[in-house]
């Protein structure tokens, strides 16, 4: 009795394409760890680059996404082996809120880039395809550091952009392999160049050197005088030099400023305006630089951004203007011309710290302070809070209000 027959070579065929299909065989194994309390800091410090999709299972975006991450991690692993080289990990947000809430994680999925432990501001946006996460990894195993073969090259360097030289011995060096790793964290903000051995030697007289040479012909390099085996002091003073006090923001920040978590100082400006912003600029040096971790400075382009001119009642007519946005309310500076008034744009920042504005905004203002700030829009933020530059309706997602004013023009 023929109990069982052989398949034949077609059937066999068959049923490698059917498990292929349902995803009950794959021609290689995903390497994606899983992220909890107890291995997160361990995983992530110990990886050059790592790519973490916080998920939550009920997410249909989430689930649409777990296969086509798992087979950009299969092909990158194909190109970077070393598994501390690059790594693909994930944390489930449901099962570990206090991970989500560590990363100010407030939609799903978000995929964040970490650098040896270090959270990069900027997250992950483009196309959710293989191809297109595939090649953003790729894209950050490039070296950021560009090697100088003379010092006529650094004559040649684009001045429109914030340079860091460094002069080194060599490339096998503890000094060379700090300034490496800190030009990697800051790739999007300097433009990082390094020259070695006898190249470097007119810049080397006192020891491996690094300068930085600010935007402008004119403008003087200035010279990091710290240990250069010390990270924290290295990165600390080429993030100081690359990320400007008073930044821009703009239709492809937008979101990615809210989420840094910190409220707002804005200028809005016209864009031809460069004497207000260069005022603005001096005072929040002069006045706010203590204030730098509880408060983020920005400028923005009245005529792009009318519509979060709109919710404190102001027209590009009127500008320059200044306001906070607190993710609560936004708070109008009284007047412009003031803010060289010694100590009034700080006092206006510490009375938002201190609530004094938000009392303000329910209760009316001190009658025993003359120039208070005047709060606007009286909407409450839901959770999690967003920026006047984001409030929508409700069924609109958060960036759209930018990319709607970004439309209308």
């Amino acid at each position: 009795m023929k109990l069982l027959a052989a398949p034949s070579s077609l059937d066999t065929r068959l049923v490698t394409v059917i498990l292929l299909v349902m995803g009950l065989s794959t021609p290689g194994q995903a390497e994606i760890t899983s992220l909890d309390s107890g291995n997160i800091d361990d995983v992530l410090n110990n990886a050059g680059v790592a790519l973490v999709n916080f998920y939550a299972d009920w997410c249909r975006f989430s689930q649409m996404l777990h296969p086509i991450f798992e087979e950009a991690s299969n092909i990158v692993r194909e190109q970077f082996p070393d598994t501390k080289q690059v790594v693909f990990a994930r944390v489930d947000c449901d099962q570990h809120a206090d991970i989500a809430q560590r990363y100010r994680i407030t939609k799903y999925p978000t995929l964040k880039l970490f650098r040896n432990g270090m959270m990069m501001k900027r997250e992950y946006r483009g196309q959710r395809s293989v191809t297109a996460i595939a090649d953003f990894i790729r894209q950050q195993q490039v070296d950021p550091v560009k090697e100088l073969h003379s010092m006529e090259e650094v004559n040649t360097l684009d001045r429109s952009k914030r340079n860091i030289i460094g002069y080194f011995e060599t490339k096998d060096s503890d000094n060379y392999h700090t300034y490496e790793k800190v030009a990697n964290i800051l790739r999007d903000d300097c433009s990082f160049s390094a020259a070695f051995g006898a190249v470097s030697a007119s810049e080397r007289f006192s020891g491996d050197n690094v300068i930085y040479k600010p935007v402008g012909e004119s403008v003087s390099d200035m010279v990091y005088l710290g240990s250069l085996t010390n990270f924290d002091l290295t990165y600390a003073w080429a993030q100081d030099k690359c990320v400007p006090l008073v930044r821009e923001i703009t239709f492809e920040n937008g979101e990615e400023l809210t989420e840094e978590g910190l409220p707002f100082l804005i200028l809005f400006h016209l864009k031809e305006d460069t004497g207000s912003l260069e005022k603005f600029q001096q005072e929040v040096t002069r006045q706010l630089i203590s204030e730098k971790g509880s408060i983020n400075f920005l400028h923005a382009d009245c005529d792009k951004f009318r519509h979060p001119l709109l919710h404190i009642q102001k027209t590009p007519a009127d500008c320059p203007v200044i306001a906070i946005d607190s993710f609560r309310h936004m708070y109008v500076y009284p007047n412009f011309n003031d803010i060289s008034i010694p100590g009034k744009l700080r006092q206006f920042v510490l009375d938002l710290h201190s609530g004094k504005l938000h009392r303000e905004f329910h209760h009316g203002p001190d009658p025993t302070d003359s120039t208070p700030g005047q709060a606007v829009d009286g909407e409450v933020a839901s959770s999690p809070p967003e920026s006047s530059f984001q409030k929508l309706a409700p069924s609109e997602t958060r960036y759209t209000i930018l990319t709607r004013d970004r439309d209308e023009l």
